[in-house]
């Protein structure tokens, strides 16, 4: 086993400690004396490249915030003073020629709407869920009366299988998924027209345990899964029909035997 690869084993097994998210928001919460004593300290081209790297990173940050923020600006109007009453007195003479200003939006609400998506990609109702350890998602299949033969698990948790899914030969099958916890259809809430809906899941799309429970097709709590939308009747800007969208899974399924998730609009 490569050195450092214990860690990361141990963690799996027996998950994190109880006050590491704690922990984890002081070090944070003190991260912004340690960037700011490191660049009082620092001298010379290493002054310079990490003033390089701050620079990109706030540079990064501010075009984030932008996006999210609503901004204003002022556009001439040519027909306000139409729409408006004339208002009582003489206009001085250099005012005659200007136009009046009025305040408007600049971005148009799809536009706008767009901009936040790419800025909150995955901005999730649920943005941290409880680590599972390896021991509670798998169980060890016993194949043979030897030690040796205990290399196949057993997965415990819900998971998703597509219609055209085939076995692999018990010889070569290295995850099981048992018949009785796999779920093809989820119950989805709309978060704007606070109405829930029966839909077909589609796939997985990412499971905030690790890669390998997204391949594996593992529901858990929090994971982003692909629902089929097609009989909602959403339809775009520009008048196509949206046949999937995103939702993330609200509940532990194998305590509810159900799926419980939030469409992601």
């Amino acid at each position: 086993m490569p050195q450092g690869d214990y860690i990361d084993e141990h963690r799996k097994k027996y998950g994190r400690r109880f006050d590491y998210e704690e922990k984890e928001r002081k070090k944070e919460a003190r991260s912004v004396r340690v960037v700011a004593s490191k660049a009082h300290s620092l001298t010379g081209i290493k002054a310079k490249l990490y003033n390089k790297q701050r620079f990109k990173e706030k540079a990064i940050m501010k075009k984030k915030i932008n996006m999210h923020q609503q901004r204003n600006k002022k556009n001439k109007d040519a027909d306000a003073s139409a729409d408006k009453d004339v208002k009582k007195g003489a206009v001085p003479g250099y005012l005659l020629d200007r136009e009046e200003v009025t305040r408007s939006k600049v971005l148009s609400n799809t536009v706008k709407q767009k901009r936040k998506e790419k800025a909150g990609k995955w901005d999730v109702p649920l943005p941290k869920v409880r680590a599972v350890a390896e021991d509670e998602m798998f169980k060890v299949m016993k194949s043979g009366k030897r030690k040796n033969k205990e290399w196949k698990r057993v997965v415990t948790k819900a998971t998703f299988v597509g219609d055209n899914f085939t076995r692999k030969p018990p010889k070569y099958e290295r995850f099981i998924r048992p018949m009785g916890l796999r779920v093809k259809k989820a119950n989805v809430t709309h978060p704007e027209l606070q109405t829930t809906f029966c839909l077909d899941i589609l796939g997985v799309k990412k499971n905030p345990q690790g890669q390998t429970y997204t391949q594996l097709g593992v529901i858990t709590k929090g994971t982003v899964i692909e629902v089929n939308v097609s009989d909602l009747g959403l339809v775009t800007n520009s008048g196509k029909v949206v046949w999937s969208k995103y939702a993330q899974v609200m509940n532990n399924v194998e305590n509810d035997g159900c799926v419980n998730a939030r469409l992601l609009v």
